[in-house]
């Protein structure tokens, strides 16, 4: 007679008959119609069976038991039965396996200590081996395999699961969005609250430079993906007016002591009186009038000058620190910060361009390349891109800057997909970037503005997986193409579905400190769906290069038909977005994914799968988005002109990379041309990579072999020289 079960982990309990009925009871729940199910007679009976057949064992495992409930059902024709119960028996196996799996990445977190763990790359910005860096790596870890086993139907876990997408941020599911541009101006008038106390409205260049790394933090402590200032430049400009209102104050009042006198500032009119790079004639004039001297005013005027650009250059030097050094959320990630400017042509919007480059020149402490924040320069022809400009000689020292630090990036806001929303003077009418490369621009339910909006989510679709699934044959690879862009849209609609449901306290500094647009109009109890009309929801891709070459043999760096077949692959993904878009009046878009540790699961995925194919799956990483392979000889021009159209189709975002192999700050001319090349490509957002090498001892940044041109050391001798590079 049966008494005991062994279990799967080896233990064992005692027999017991109702699970066994339980078992057969929730199949036939599942069971497809009325006339599939078992009536409670025959729940019985079967149930009977199974104990029947088991009876004669002293001991027996589950498992053998689930074998003899199968064929138990099948036996006495209940086969949809049976069938719910095999289904049953593999989604249980499945979230058993991935309960082995989450506790192998536990146990890497806790006690592996290489820095080539997989784990350890999915966030440059988060400091793995950190204690808060390891909790939140346990936590994400946790989230994502309650997220795969409890909320997503299987169809999403299976599609990630076996890499044929990828859902980015996972863990963030339940939780909140991706990110924001934050408008400063309209988040610093009448001040703000970070939740842990009020800030008054700053008054002063070095407080605006402040609270802009404030603003930052407090807001990914509300999202997960990147935060970004769409106009750092005419934000700073007001800071740096307010400041120079101060130091003409201030000037006047030590000139008053110095020659006994009472010189009364409140005469001045400060609309008049504003700093100029140069000279203002009109700024003497209102000085002279609180101190009854000309000269005495130009020399004030002048100081005051002095005074604030001082100011300014120490605001900018503390902003880019800060930013390299700040945490969020527990202390354990540096925020994902961007940066974008070189529009404002006022001298105070000129002043802060020229020493945020300054700062960003001069690195950190110990000559470091500053990472953080990425730093977008604008391009705009009457602005700063032709001689005659007005900051011309601004785009001159970014481009000399990039060629040292390989930041600013540029974004064309002369590119036509860009120019349509620009309106001169509108700072939040020209286009900017999170800096990963995330845009966001057209909106079907409001104003089309670059501040106060963000993306939602995003899903990457794994094209030369498509392509070797369908073996080669494009109408096969389209349809899986067209399954895949369904499968995504529907996912991140299923995602919408609970955080619409979420409420403006839940995002304490995006939302109830009107961050977002349109947040002002609503309370602390109201939920969140109506303001997420503003948000762009995004589908991406990866691997455009490899895929091509299953396709065709080649990609679209080595021949004409690759490239053709290349933009009719991603202008279709654009057309289904703007089906969607157009369908549901919400803001759909394609996105040249910045895959970064995507790329290489994607990769590694596909290898196992089809082994080793060149030029597919032979390298540790596919390509990005539809950049031509990085390891394909290509000229410069050429490598421009075949990834310049695909800027035009991917509207939620896109990035061009082109490489110097030599020192770039050597030859700034060179450098500009290639920029200029992007920018009358039409290119939208690009950047130059050159080595870029630091010497910790001597802090010398430029190119090093084996040894340092500055001070000679060499190699491993106090220290190794430090290689900077980014994802391509």
């Amino acid at each position: 007679m049966l008494r005991t079960v062994t279990k799967r982990s080896g233990s064992t309990v005692s027999y017991n008959r109702s699970k066994i009925f339980n078992a057969i009871a929730g199949a036939n729940r599942d069971a497809s119609t009325p006339r599939d199910k078992l009536s409670a007679a025959d729940l019985e009976r079967v149930t009977n069976a199974v104990e029947t057949a088991i009876a004669d064992s002293d001991s027996i495992g589950v498992e053998e038991i689930q074998d003899i409930v199968e064929r138990a059902l099948m036996q006495h024709g209940f086969f949809d039965v049976a069938k719910q119960f095999i289904v049953y028996r593999e989604k249980h196996a499945r979230r058993r396996e991935a309960q082995r799996n989450l506790m192998e990445v536990y146990r890497d977190i806790f006690f592996a200590n290489s820095e080539d763990v997989d784990f350890k790359r999915d966030n440059a910005n988060i400091n793995a081996n950190a204690s808060m860096g390891v909790m939140l790596k346990l936590g994400a870890e946790g989230a994502k395999f309650f997220v795969d086993n409890y909320v997503l139907p299987e169809k999403f876990v299976d599609a990630d699961r076996e890499n044929f997408i990828h859902i980015h941020d996972k863990d963030f599911s339940l939780i909140t969005f991706n990110c924001c541009q934050i408008d400063l101006l309209k988040l610093f008038h009448g001040g703000f609250s970070t939740g842990h106390g009020f800030l008054r409205e700053p008054n002063s260049i070095r407080s605006y430079a402040s609270l802009a790394c404030i603003a930052i933090q407090s807001n990914q402590n509300d999202m997960f993906g990147g935060q970004s200032i769409n106009a750092f430049d005419y934000a700073m400009a007001e800071g740096i007016r307010k400041s120079f209102k101060k130091a003409v104050t201030s000037e006047i009042q030590r000139a008053a002591v110095y020659f006994d006198s009472s010189f009364n500032a409140d005469k001045i009119n400060f609309e008049q009186c504003r700093y100029a790079e140069k000279n203002n004639p009109s700024a003497v004039d209102e000085i002279a009038k609180a101190v009854g001297d000309r000269k005495l005013a130009e020399k004030i005027y002048r100081q005051a000058c002095a005074d604030v650009e001082e100011e300014t250059h120490q605001a900018m030097e503390a902003l880019i620190h800060n930013f390299n050094t700040l945490h969020s959320r527990a202390g354990a990630q540096v925020p994902f910060s961007s940066i974008n400017y070189g529009m404002d042509t006022s001298p105070e919007g000129r002043l802060a361009t020229r020493e945020v480059l300054n700062a960003i020149d001069a690195g950190l402490g110990n000559s470091e390349t500053p990472i953080f924040p990425i730093s977008v320069f604008q391009l705009k022809a009457g602005v700063n891109y032709n001689p005659s400009d007005p900051n011309y000689d601004l785009f001159l020292k970014a481009c000399k800057v990039s060629a040292r630090r390989l930041f600013p990036n540029f974004v064309n806001i002369d590119a036509p997909y860009n120019l349509q929303y620009y309106k001169p003077g509108d700072y939040n009418s020209c286009v900017a970037t999170m800096g990963c490369r995330t845009r966001v621009m057209a909106n079907l339910n409001g104003p089309e503005q670059s501040g106060s909006r963000g993306n939602f989510a995003f899903v990457t679709i794994n094209l030369p997986k498509l392509a070797l699934e369908a073996g080669g044959d494009l109408q096969q690879f389209f349809a899986l193409f067209d399954h895949y862009i369904q499968l995504s849209h529907d996912y991140i609609l299923l995602r919408l579905e609970t955080i619409k449901k979420k409420h403006f306290y839940n995002y304490p500094f995006l939302m109830e400190q009107h961050v977002w647009l349109d947040s002002e109009k609503f309370s602390s109890n109201d939920t969140i769906e109506e303001v997420l009309k503003h948000a762009s929801y995004s589908i991406g891709f990866c691997g455009l290069a490899e895929c091509l070459v299953v396709l065709v043999g080649k990609h679209h760096g080595q021949s004409e038909e690759a490239q053709q077949l290349g933009l009719k692959i991603v202008a279709h993904l654009r057309h289904r977005t703007d089906e969607f878009a157009k369908a549901e009046q919400r803001n759909w878009t394609t996105f040249a994914t910045p895959a970064e540790s995507t790329a290489g699961s994607f990769q590694r995925a596909n290898r196992e799968k089809f082994g080793i194919i060149k030029n597919v799956t032979d390298r540790d990483y596919m390509t990005n988005s539809s950049h031509v392979p990085v390891y394909f000889p290509i000229k410069a021009l050429d490598k421009i002109r075949i990834e310049a159209p695909y800027h035009a189709l991917c509207n939620a975002g896109h990035i061009a990379y082109i490489e110097m192999n030599a020192d770039a700050s050597r030859n700034v001319k060179a450098f500009e041309k290639l920029v200029r090349a992007m920018h009358d490509a039409d290119m939208g957002y690009f950047s130059i990579n050159h080595p870029v090498d630091r010497d910790p001892v001597c802090g010398f940044t430029g190119i090093i072999q084996n040894q340092c041109p500055h001070c000679l050391r060499k190699e491993k001798i106090l220290g190794s020289f430090k290689h900077l590079d980014r994802i391509k």
